[in-house]
């Protein structure tokens, strides 16, 4: 194992075997993902680290790259990947590429996807708009991944496009995120993993292609798991939600979109009330503005209950990471929010080793060293504990963030809405704007539907036709489907075949 600039002195005391036991099949049940042993890790931070080492990766590749990421934009960083990929593709590597409609929508054009495909590139889209699947665009591939030759892999929380190296010729800085590289048996999950999304636009990859465990040697004493989350499947959430439940000394979490569900809070709220020392580090300014908002009107129950919560002041902190009790630390692609938890394909990697947590630990001490915290203030309200000075609104960097956003603003929004009428919980000052918006946003609805009904009814006719075309057509076609399979086995509908068997 790889670690740069962050040692590691003195070991943690042993766990106890009985209680690692319970740890390791909670875990794996929870996560979905049983541990490997046998690999190699190094951390990776921001994208001077983590770019030089997926080119170099893939430059020596030899049989195969597999590439996924939520954005991949056509400016001078997208360019230099496309650059490698054509010329592995050209050498004869197969080169496959996942990206994902909704995240490069805008920040990629078709002639860029086509100069990869002429040379050999093997590109897919996910999701893009259906006209049978109305809402099916609610559903993401949020993963970023690179696996070459099944021998050296990437997770990040890294999107590739310029913003993460910044522009020091107009002072704006790169974006604070976290990778891991990844050497051993644990790379046949991540091929996996790839395979599984691969599959969803297409045939899968030739089965001899996709490795597994007991083809690739061991590289190192690291033990860790891929957590690869699909919509539904919620993997994930219930992970951190053990991983909160367990925490005995520390809980040091970093995430990019944070908007708080009742079920998270409360679990970093009773371990903090239960003593353990729980961080949340959030960016202080944004790729999509009215987040900050959202994402502050959640903070007084965990200020309350103990949880201190710190704001970046660099440019964008996009990274998603997690260690406790020096002990277990994650890196990948999941925010802490019901979008990357319920909605998306998200790949992360949880690490049980102590020197890497410990790594991870101190490579978050430094990140606060940059940040400021938020304490509540007289009138039990979130501020800063000092008013440093902030990147100039206008210097900001804009491209599309890395995540839902109307599934991140409807929740928020369903969430004050319904608290406000239910009056279920005391709402905070930074809430009002959120309840402003929503009595606004009704009221005009109202009046627009008694002034000009027509205005509404068209729209919800055509939507509403939409959806119930779809349904139709949907049913008939599994119908016909099981038909087929009813008949191909030997029977029809309404003649049941003979369960007896031979007696």
């Amino acid at each position: 194992m790889i670690m740069k600039k962050y040692p590691y002195q003195q070991p943690f005391p042993k766990t106890d075997p009985a209680i690692r036991l319970l740890a390791e099949q909670a875990f794996s049940r929870a996560a979905g993902a049983p541990h490997a042993e046998g690999n190699s890790v190094r951390i990776l931070k921001d994208a001077h680290e983590n770019y030089p080492a997926w080119i170099e990766a893939m430059q020596s590749a030899r049989q195969s790259i597999h590439f996924e990421n939520y954005i991949i934009s056509d400016d001078e960083v997208g360019r230099r990947f496309a650059d490698v990929m054509i010329a592995r593709a050209i050498d004869g590597v197969r080169v496959r590429v996942v990206y994902d409609w909704l995240g490069s929508l805008g920040k990629s054009s078709r002639g860029y996807w086509r100069r990869l495909r002429e040379a050999g590139v093997e590109v897919r889209c996910f999701n893009p708009p259906r006209l049978y699947q109305p809402f099916g665009w609610l559903n993401r591939d949020h993963r970023k991944m690179i696996a070459v030759d099944g021998r050296i892999g990437f997770v990040t929380g890294l999107c590739v496009g310029s913003a993460w190296e910044g522009d020091p010729g107009r002072s704006i800085e790169p974006w604070r995120d976290t990778g891991i590289m990844i050497t051993g048996p644990a790379l046949a999950d991540i091929e996996h993993a790839f395979d599984d999304v691969w599959a969803t636009m297409g045939p899968p990859l030739p089965s001899e292609e996709v490795p597994d465990r007991s083809a690739i040697h061991p590289t190192g004493d690291v033990t860790l798991r891929v957590v690869a989350s699909a919509p539904y499947t919620t993997g994930l959430f219930r992970l951190d939600q053990l991983i909160a439940s367990m925490a005995r000394e520390s809980l040091w979490l970093t995430d990019a979109y944070f908007v708080s569900v009742p079920p998270y809070v409360q679990a970093l709220a009773a371990a903090a009330r239960d003593g353990v020392d729980v961080r949340l580090l959030v960016p202080g300014t944004t790729d999509i503005p009215f987040l900050r908002a959202v994402s502050r009107a959640g903070y007084q129950p965990l200020l309350e209950a103990g949880v201190r919560i710190f704001e970046w002041n660099g440019q964008m902190l996009h990274a998603k990471t997690a260690v406790t009790d020096g002990r277990w630390a994650r890196i990948g692609s999941t925010n802490l929010n019901i979008s990357s938890w319920l909605g998306n394909y998200e790949l992360d990697v949880a690490v049980e080793d102590a020197l890497f947590a410990r790594s991870m630990e101190e490579m978050y001490l430094e990140d606060l060293s940059r940040s400021t915290e938020i304490v509540l203030g007289r009138h039990r309200t979130a501020c800063p504990v000092s008013r440093r000075t902030r990147i100039m609104h206008s210097m900001q960097v804009r491209p599309r963030g890395s995540m839902s956003r109307a599934g991140i603003g409807v929740m928020r929004m369903g969430n004050v809405v319904g608290a406000a009428i239910s009056n279920r919980r005391t709402l905070e000052p930074a809430e009002a704007k959120l309840m402003f918006g929503a009595g606004v946003f009704l009221l005009a609805l109202a009046v627009t539907a008694v002034c000009w009904p027509q205005w509404l009814a068209v729209p919800f006719a055509v939507v509403s036709t939409w959806v119930a075309v779809t349904l139709l057509l949907r049913a008939l076609n599994i119908l016909i489907q099981h038909r087929k399979h009813r008949t191909h086995y030997g029977f029809r509908t309404g003649e049941p075949p003979d369960c007896r068997g031979d007696r």
